[in-house]
Order: C-alpha cells, then structure tokens, then sequence
C-alpha cells in the first residue's frame, strides 16, 4: 500500500518511528528535515498523488490542540480539534481537504505525547467542565489505526479523564483495536454516512454502508457509543428517497439506545478550495449542482439547503429524542 516513507530526522530514533518502519520493509525510506520540504511544495497535483501516496513521518510542533469552528459541538461548551495525521486513505469528492493541501500524501504526528499534554492542559484550563476533543477533521481517525496504534495511545488519556470526550469521526471499519478492549463511555465512534448512490458515486476507497453498518453494529454490542454524522448532505433530484431510504436502514438496525448523538450539515466548501477542487475534477456533477456563494463559501442555495435540512430533521428526530440531534446550521 505505502511503497515511500519520508521520515524527519529529529524522530527518526523515536520508537513510535522504528515500530511503524517494521510495518514496512520494503518501503524506500527518505530522510528529510522538515515535512514540509515534500507536503508543501509547489505545483503538485493532489490527483495525481492520490493514486499512490507516500507516508511521512514527522513531529508537530506547535498548533496541536485547536479551538473547533462555532458551530462544531456535541453537547459541551468548550470544544478542540486535533490533527495526529494529515489526508485520508480515501478519495471522496467532497472533501475540503484536496482543496486545502498541496499534497496527497499522508502526514502522520507521531508525538503523541505532545498533543496528549496540550489535551491535559486543555482540561486544566476549564477546571471540571466537560471539554469535547474531536479527531477526524484532517484524516479519517480510524483509517490507519493498525499502523499507527492512534486509539491504543490516545484512549488511557480519556479513560483517566471523565470530564473529556473524543469523538473519533471516521469511515472505516478497522475498530480491532477499540474491540479488543473494554469500551469507555467518553469515547464516541462517530460514522459518517451518505445515501448508497450518492456514497457509490463519490466516496472512493471507502468501505460501503452495509460494511461500516456491521461495524456499528459489532461496537455498540461490545458496548461502545455511536455517533450518526450526515454531513455534508450531498443534493440530487431524488434526494428525499434516497435519505429516506438511508435513514429507514440504519435505525432499524442499531440500537438507539447507544447513539450518543447525530449531527447534520448540507455541503458546503470556501471558497477557494471549492475552486481548486473544481480544477482536479472538472466533470464531476456534484460541481455542476446549483451551488451559491455566501459568507467566502460556496454551497448549494438557502431554498435547497434549508429544504434538504428540514425534510432530513424531520425524520430524524422521529427515532432519536432532541437531545442527541446537533444540526450545523442554525436556520433549522
């Protein structure tokens, strides 16, 4: 899968670095300084990366724990993101961050002690207060788990400290490790889910719905809470059939006992990466839906975004109660 590694001098001896370059032996390892001398450069096609991305090992040095966008919340006041990789193994259409970056290869942090001190001093910050720390905005959470050991070293930190929860957001369907242990109540495998064409058509590389289906089945009956994200909403002329269609599958199917909540939010990107993205695929449809710029992004208009989100909340909150419904916008 990963034929390049590029690795930092400054972690090259780091254990975390010598026990994923076993993963790899016949990976071509590079030495660099900084990361940025190859994930920055100039005048690189993302798509065509994407067809063959290298690994980068590197260490994050400042930025680690980050306040999340206003309206990026699950029920507590005080929210941060956080990033221990860059890119996805997948290859959806819609995602911002082929508009964002230079380059397709994936980025992995691999001091984790860093972050989980930035996380600790977060916690002391709000002294009690429940804080909610979100991984998935950069890369998929659970994506490269096996390689990366992510929840294995992140979750004795949450477990020690009740007043946090993390939310990891993802695709995948590689939960071994969450299995293999006894699950923890602040620690929230959030799913992501678009309608079966619309998933079929757009979300490359990513395990189908009846297989990340399975997989919230097999979490929650080990224990584990469950998170439902329908974001973005992605509009086609049949929409309310197919999200109905969508909806009737997965909550007939999981408990609902164990979802700890269900966010909702209708496609949108800036501006200037929705350009981008426009450039590296100049004959996909989704880009030639009727779209609207507002506030620097650009999404699909307020009479279809709102349409979309109503009829959506609509049927939503027929199997959950208000509590675990967290819409992205406020015009719902």
């Amino acid at each position: 899968m990963i034929s390049t590694i590029y690795i930092e001098a400054e972690i090259a001896e780091h254990p975390r670095t010598l026990d994923i370059l076993k993963r790899f032996p016949y990976a071509s390892k590079v030495a660099c300084e900084r990361y940025g001398e190859i994930f920055n450069r100039k005048s690189q096609n993302f798509r065509l990366q994407k067809k063959q991305p290298a690994l980068i090992l590197a260490k994050k040095h400042k930025g680690m724990v980050l306040p999340t966008p206003k309206q990026y919340a699950i029920g507590a006041e005080h929210n941060y993101y956080f990033s221990h990789m860059l890119n996805c193994l997948y290859d959806c259409r819609y995602c911002f961050l082929q508009g964002m970056f230079q380059s397709a290869h994936y980025v992995l942090f691999i001091n984790y002690e860093d972050f989980i001190e930035d996380m600790h001093a977060s916690l002391e910050q709000h002294n009690g207060q429940a804080v909610h720390f979100f991984s998935g905005y950069d890369c998929d959470s659970l994506a490269l788990d096996p390689v990366t050991n992510f929840t294995d070293e992140f979750l004795p930190f949450f477990e020690k400290n009740p007043n946090a929860l993390l939310e990891l957001r993802t695709k995948s369907t590689q939960t071994r490790n969450l299995l293999k242990r006894n699950p923890i109540q602040n620690c929230v495998i959030a799913f992501s889910f678009t309608p079966d064409k619309i998933a079929s058509a757009l979300e490359h590389k990513a395990p189908n719905i009846e297989k990340r289906l399975n997989a919230i089945i097999d979490l929650q009956q080990a224990g584990w809470q469950i998170g439902l994200r329908f974001d973005p909403l992605i509009y086609t002329k049949e929409y309310k059939k197919e999200y109905t269609e969508l909806f009737t599958r997965l909550f007939s199917r999981i408990n609902v006992d164990l979802v700890h909540s269900v966010s909702l939010g209708s496609f949108r990107l800036p501006k200037a990466y929705f350009r981008k993205v426009e450039k590296l695929y100049p004959d996909e449809k989704l880009f030639s839906a009727p779209m609207e710029e507002e506030d620097n992004n650009i999404g699909y208009s307020a009479e279809i975004r709102n349409d979309m989100l109503a009829f959506c909340t609509n049927i939503i909150t027929q199997h959950i109660p208000a509590e675990k419904f967290f819409p992205c916008h406020e015009t719902v």
